[in-house]
Order: C-alpha cells, then sequence, then structure tokens
C-alpha cells in the first residue's frame, strides 16, 4: 500500500549560502506540524500485529521507484519467494521530509517486533535537515544490506558530454549550475555534489542544488530539464539511460559500473581524486527485546546468504556490504557524525 501525495513544483532554487538559519527554522518548523500530524493519523488507523504474529510490515522512507524503494522491494521479494518469514510482508511508502516523517513515526512505534524500514545516508541527512532529534542508532539497528555508487545524469541533449564540460562551466561560473539530488541536505545526492565541487576547485558553498524526494521526482526534474546535472545512485535511472533520454557522465566508485552503465568513466579515471559511496540498510523500532532483534538479525542473514538476493546483487549493480547488529550500530554513529560534520561546514547546522 502505498500513501498518496501530492507535491508543488519546487521554487526557484538558490545558493546554498542564501539558505541561512532564519528560513531553516521555518522549514524545521513546519516539518514539526507535518510530523505531528501524520504521527496522529498513524495511530488513529494503523495496523496494530500481535506478539506471536509473523506477519511483517516493510516502510520505505521514501517515494516508489526511489533507491530505498528499490532494496527494501528487492529483499521482500527475496524473503517472500523463500517464504523466510512464515507471514505476509506488507509494504507502504511514506513519503515526507526527505525520510524524517518515516524516521519519526518508527520511533513512535516502540516495542513493535513486526516493523522494519529501510535506512540509508539520505534519511540520516534530512532528520538534520528537517529538525528531527531523534538519530537513526537511537532506533534498533539490524543490518546494513548494500553499497552503492552515485551517477553524474545529465538529459541526452545536455550541452555536457564529458565530466570535463560540465566541471569546466561549473568552475567558470558555478551559480549558473543548477543540481539536482533525490536527498535532502545532508544526504548522499547532497553531499555527492558538495564533495565533487571541492574536489574540483569549486567553493561548495556556491552550489545551486534543488532537492527531490526520490528518484522518481528527480528524474522528472532531468527530464523536463529544470535542473543542468542530477546526482543519484544508478539502477533507478537504468530504463532511462537504456531509452537514450539521459547519460551518464562518470560514476562516483573505484570501478565502472556494469550494462549500461559500463562506458561511463570514473570520477578517478577522470583525473578528479574523489570516490563517493552511498548505503542502504535496516532498522526496527526502538524497544524491541534483543531476542526478537535476533531473530530479525538472523532472518536477514538468511535472505542475504540466498541465491535470489545475490542475483539480485549482480542485475542491480549493487555492492554486498552486509553488516548486521552492533557492527550496523557503530557505522550509524560514524554516519551520523559525517553528516554533522559536512553540514557544519556548509553553514546548514
Amino acid at each position: 500500500m502505498s500513501t498518496p501525495t501530492s507535491q508543488s513544483p519546487p521554487r526557484p532554487p538558490l545558493p546554498l549560502q542564501r539558505v541561512r538559519a532564519a528560513s531553516i527554522r521555518r522549514t524545521r518548523a513546519l516539518a514539526v506540524v507535518l510530523v505531528t500530524c501524520l504521527l496522529a493519523a498513524a495511530s488513529a488507523c494503523g495496523v496494530t500485529r500481535g506478539a506471536e504474529s509473523k506477519d511483517l510490515d516493510m516502510w520505505i522512507p521514501n517515494s516508489p521507484g526511489g533507491g530505498y524503494d528499490q532494496t527494501g522491494r528487492a529483499a521482500v521479494g527475496v524473503l517472500d519467494r523463500g517464504d523466510m518469514t512464515g507471514g505476509d510482508i506488507q509494504v507502504t511508502n511514506i513519503l515526507g521530509a526527505g525520510g524524517s516523517v518515516a524516521m519519526s513515526r518508527l520511533m513512535s512505534e516502540e516495542g513493535n517486533g513486526n516493523l522494519l524500514m529501510t535506512i540509508g545516508l539520505g534519511v540520516v541527512g534530512s532528520t538534520y535537515s528537517f529538525g528531527v532529534d531523534a538519530r537513526p542508532q537511537d532506533a534498533t539497528p539490524i543490518a546494513q544490506l548494500i553499497e552503492e555508487q552515485e551517477g553524474v545524469l545529465v538529459p541526452a541533449d545536455s550541452p555536457f558530454k564529458t565530466i570535463d564540460d560540465l566541471v569546466k562551466a561549473w568552475a567558470e561560473d558555478p551559480e549558473s549550475i543548477v543540481a539536482g539530488g533525490g536527498s535532502s541536505p545532508g544526504g548522499p545526492d547532497h553531499l555527492f555534489p558538495m564533495q565533487l565541487a571541492e574536489a574540483a576547485g569549486i567553493d561548495p558553498k556556491k552550489v545551486k542544488y534543488v532537492p527531490y524526494d526520490g528518484g522518481g521526482p528527480l528524474t522528472s526534474a532531468l527530464l523536463g530539464q529544470k535542473i543542468d546535472v542530477g546526482f543519484s545512485g544508478l539502477a533507478e535511472f537504468e530504463g532511462q539511460v537504456e531509452a537514450g533520454e539521459l547519460r551518464v557522465l562518470a560514476v562516483s566508485g573505484d570501478e565502472r559500473g556494469t550494462g549500461v552503465f559500463a562506458d561511463a568513466p570514473t570520477l578517478t579515471e577522470s583525473g578528479i581524486d574523489l570516490v563517493f559511496l552511498n548505503w542502504r540498510g535496516v532498522l526496527a523500532p526502538p524497544g524491541i527485546s534483543d531476542e526478537r532483534r535476533q531473530e530479525l538479525i538472523d532472518l536477514l542473514t538468511r535472505m542475504h546468504d540466498s541465491k535470489q538476493w545475490q542475483q539480485a546483487l549482480k542485475d542491480n549493480g549493487w555492492t554486498d556490504a552486509f553488516i548486521t547488529g552492533d557492527d550496523f550500530d557503530d557505522l550509524l554513529v560514524e554516519q551520523d557524525q559525517r553528516v554533522a560534520s559536512t553540514l557544519k561546514e556548509l553553514d546548514l547546522l
């Protein structure tokens, strides 16, 4: 079941240095109202599963078609086909505020051992951007599933034919290039262009960045030429790249991609000293028992070890980065600090 939403066209983009404390406070205030309303609605109509139920809910903190959605649904597909849970699995997309609405709702489900939610760098960033106090490590870390490189994407008829073309124009007039990504400030699609700009000798504070709520809206913005360049994980753009609607100027990993992305060079191949990787994993609500936490870890371990999951990794170009429990907890703390320090450097926190 997906939660319907409607979105207004984005306002004209502003340089990041103009997005200062006053506007962020207003955004956070609105986000608090939104979260409060959604929490009230959730408590009024949510489904409560008994402690003995083998059914699971998988929440996706973003729109259908995005990276969280692809990862979560791939995991659910493997679990379901292998009948690994012994019950039904319901997938729900929870949209709003770059994933922080879903994060707030997850924290309100304390003790619910039949609920999982996909998590990644974008949700970590959104909790800062929208003033949510809860940190992902305050929930119950279950497992990191994958790592994924990002791509630099442009419309098919873009004047930028190579990454060198883009960087040259960007360096000459940083504010002439409008960049977009499928995450809020502090998320991977925001951190990547900031680090790319810095590696290319461009002041990150001069970068114009427009956030979109996932890969679907970002694709529409690129195809509608509302932005000049997009930064995001590659898997969700395979169809548009294969159809010739979008082009990939470069990828952020230490190796080239596969399939339709095989011809795109890495940044290091192009003379830019940067490797950037995103990640995704799974959380449960806070307050579940140690026994239930271990059961969920064991469940995802069986999923990870299956041939079906290994094929999903290959099909989506994901890097296997499976860690569980306390190791994943440590990673969340590290990534939380990574996001906070970057936002401070950009005067956004």
